[in-house]
């Protein structure tokens, strides 16, 4: 059922080290700005658009625009800037109608970078009890999301759902389909296998079956109690080291087979993982972005 009043709570996924944007892009124009704030800045803070914003301000305003109100942001314990431009407080900081705090993901003595998305929004979750009780989005902060596609799991009647995106409309290289979840859902639309970075050959035998696959780009609408379990016993990747969202996700769904329902869209989601990707982001937003966002 759906709930009475939509929980305007959203999480924002923004711990990661960046490593694939890091890497230098030999082709790209070297005295654009964008690409030196790729090497030197958090990717949700690299500047662009016409009026220079941080990737995250579109992705925000979008959130706004789809309903929300309340946003927490799990940055890493090694990045100031994002602190620095929306709000030195743990909590309690106003922007642009939204009210924003901080969790903390730390990265372990040994290890050389997180625990991965699982941990990351096990963090943000232990940072907020006062959403007990209630419903969160939970989304990449490299992304831009559609307002629909926000607004669809903001008012979703199901407990626990995701956004299913068909790849035909993702305008992405085949390497990049295959760095994204594979999902394969029952005929109502319940979520029945969800395979994180499946391969090639695995990928493509489900496109021969389906003539099309759907794939998640990390954006979920949970319960937080029936999630926090489930996050606990996420285990770590036997191979990669990481407890990934779509592990937990799968342990959901073992648990309960109707657990978790796809709303399928077909769109371009912007995307930036690597530094390849900015001058498409910068020409999908010059069309989409005619002016200053946050206008009052």
């Amino acid at each position: 059922m759906a709930e009475p009043i939509p929980s305007p709570h959203l999480m924002i996924l923004a711990a990661g080290l960046s490593s694939r944007m890091k890497r230098p892009a030999a082709t790209e124009d070297v005295s654009d700005p964008a690409l030196h704030d790729a090497v030197n800045r958090p990717k949700s803070m690299i500047r662009l658009g016409i009026s220079d914003r941080p990737f995250m301000d579109y992705l925000l305003f979008n959130a706004r625009a789809a309903g929300y109100r309340d946003v927490v942001l799990v940055i890493s314990d090694r990045d100031g800037l994002v602190r620095e431009y929306y709000g030195p407080g743990d909590d309690g900081n106003s922007f642009h109608g939204l009210t924003v705090s901080y969790a903390t993901q730390r990265i372990p003595e040994g290890r050389a970078k997180p625990l991965g998305t699982a941990d990351a929004v096990l963090c943000g979750a232990l940072s907020r009890p006062d959403w007990r009780g209630s419903r969160f989005t939970v989304c990449n902060s490299d992304n831009i999301y559609s307002t629909g596609a926000m607004r669809t799991l903001l008012h979703s009647s199901h407990p626990n759902a995701l956004i299913a995106y068909d790849t035909r409309g993702l305008r992405f290289t085949k390497e990049q389909e295959y760095n994204n979840a594979l999902l394969e859902k029952d005929e109502k639309g319940f979520l029945r296998s969800i395979v994180e970075k499946p391969g090639a050959e695995f990928f493509e035998r489900g496109r021969s079956v389906a003539g099309a696959v759907e794939v998640s780009m990390n954006i979920f609408r949970f319960s937080y109690d029936t999630l926090l379990p489930f996050l606990l016993s996420t285990p770590l990747h036997a191979i990669r080291q990481e407890k990934e969202i779509p592990a937990t996700i799968a342990l959901m769904i073992a648990s309960n087979p109707g657990a978790v329902f796809c709303h399928s869209r077909r769109e371009y989601v912007p995307d930036l993982t690597s530094q390849h990707d900015i001058a498409k982001v910068k020409e999908w937003m010059a069309r989409n972005f005619s002016g200053n966002l946050f206008k009052e």
